[in-house]
């Protein structure tokens, strides 16, 4: 369990008196370098911002309380459940980088976090999965209970005399290069296109395509290929196709687009 932060507070000093804010349904009471977790329940007669704590609950005592020493966004819920996991007691305690508090508790009895594969390539900089990361750490998939497994391959490890382009700093490039009989060339559906329209040469093909990778489910991959966008069954596995040049609001979109279809899939099946 990981409550919103406004449902947290702190105990520090009573300047209202035996009283909470009315939104606040946990307390953490400073015990020593830990805390003692409460539940609170406000009085709901009541109408005030502070009003009367009517009943009272201890969920965690201080020697089962972590306290986490770092800043960390508490919109990130899949890295607070790593680090609440981590760190062996029942309850890990949080400040945000805006200095407001929340908590995890028995995090290993939470439901497993939905793991989300992801595919891309290097060089040039891996944008899909760079981008993930990025809206990750900036807690925007927080409320989907996902984590993201990235699978980034790096395509000089092909070993190719040629690469698809000068983009990644490679010296021969389709964009820039001729193509030799035999040639063993890094490229993906659209490069050997290229290549067969402008050279009509026999060449050795690595295949560089993220989507010739795909082994796991639910999973988002990078094709170049406009047609290929969106939801589909790649080699009996179910995932989201954005495509090279999507822009992070139209990442952002595909992703919850995909977990929202991927659990009602799962619906479906335990219907």
């Amino acid at each position: 369990m990981i409550p919103e932060c406004r449902e947290v507070g702190i105990v520090n000093g009573r300047p209202c008196g035996d009283t909470v804010y009315f939104l606040t349904r946990y307390l953490l009471r400073p015990a020593g370098d830990s805390y003692d977790l409460l539940a609170v329940e406000p009085n709901p007669d009541e109408t005030g911002p502070m009003r009367p704590v009517v009943a009272e609950r201890l969920l965690a005592g201080a020697n089962e309380v972590a306290v986490h020493p770092d800043r960390v966004r508490l919109h990130d819920r899949a890295l607070l459940h790593r680090l609440a996991r981590a760190s062996g007691r029942r309850c890990t305690v949080f400040t945000g980088v805006d200095e407001h508090v929340t908590f995890a508790l028995d995090p290993a009895d939470d439901s497993p976090l939905l793991e989300v594969h992801v595919y891309d390539i290097e060089p040039p900089r891996p944008n899909l999965s760079a981008g993930i990361r990025e809206m990750e750490g900036l807690g925007l998939f927080g409320d989907l209970n996902v984590d993201f497994v990235h699978h980034v391959r790096d395509i000089r490890e092909a070993g190719a005399a040629i690469y698809p382009c000068r983009a990644a700093g490679f010296p021969r490039t389709l964009d820039a290069d001729s193509v030799v009989a035999g040639a063993t060339v890094a490229c993906c559906t659209t490069g050997r296109g290229l290549i067969e329209d402008c050279h009509g040469v026999p060449f050795v093909q690595v295949d560089t395509c993220p989507l010739g990778r795909v082994d796991a489910e639910p999973f988002v991959a990078r094709c170049c290929r406009s047609e290929r966008r969106g939801l589909h069954d790649v080699g009996g596995l179910f995932g989201m196709v954005v495509h090279w040049g999507d822009s992070p609001a139209q990442i952002f979109d595909a992703v919850r687009e995909l977990v929202a279809a991927w659990r009602a899939r799962d619906a479906d099946r335990d219907r």
